[in-house]
């Protein structure tokens, strides 16, 4: 289990339709030591903080797998940080870690908060008509990680899980029982104290 690339992005225009707005979902792989402080990696940043970012969201891991599992089904040749991810992993399932379940890696502690729910500017990055809905319905959401402990880390680190949660929600089950079959919102239930804040509200809404 190991990070195959540390990506980050500034935000630069996104032609989405018809409109052009700012956006930092394209990330670039970078070479050595990478700082993780506060909300961001080093050299990364977010265009809306109030969908994207912040402590909850600091870093988002997809895994190669994942990315090529998508290259083969739109015929594109996705490399990292094609879905705007801060580490492109290997080795391990993303989608599957547990909400709460912490990740050393580098001098780094992450801690898994919750699902990427896909947004239209996804779809615009990858220039696939209804790649929105056919990425929430995969169920390869990988994983928004809030930062533990500050430090550095770097492509090649390897990717040690040093607490995992006795509950089985991850960011899968997540999106599958809130977006895709709600008769199964109970079973989130168990996660709900380490989930996204936002998820949190949409979760007690939708159980009300």
């Amino acid at each position: 289990m190991r990070v195959v690339s540390v990506n980050v992005g500034r935000p630069k225009p996104l032609v989405t339709g018809r409109r052009v707005i700012e956006s930092a979902i394209g990330k670039a792989p970078v070479e050595g030591p990478v700082a993780v402080r506060g909300v961001n990696l080093a050299g990364d940043d977010q265009a809306d903080r109030s969908v994207h970012g912040g402590p909850d969201q600091a870093v988002y891991a997809y895994p190669s797998e994942d990315i090529a599992f998508w290259s083969d089904v739109t015929g594109l040749e996705l490399d990292a940080g094609a879905f705007g991810e801060n580490l492109t992993t290997a080795g391990i399932d993303v989608s599957d870690a547990r909400i709460g379940e912490r990740w050393r890696i580098g001098t780094v502690e992450l801690r898994v908060t919750g699902p990427r729910i896909p947004c239209f500017k996804l779809e615009a990055r990858i220039g696939v008509r209804g790649f929105q809905k056919q990425f929430l319905h995969a169920g390869r959401p990988g994983a928004y990680f809030a930062l533990a402990d500050e430090g550095e880390l770097r492509a090649g680190d390897a990717v040690e899980v040093v607490h995992r949660p006795e509950h089985d929600v991850t960011p899968r089950l997540i999106v599958e029982t809130m977006w895709v079959d709600r008769t199964r919102l109970a079973e989130v239930e168990p996660a709900v104290p380490d989930m996204l804040p936002k998820l949190r509200e949409w979760y007690e809404e939708l159980a009300a």
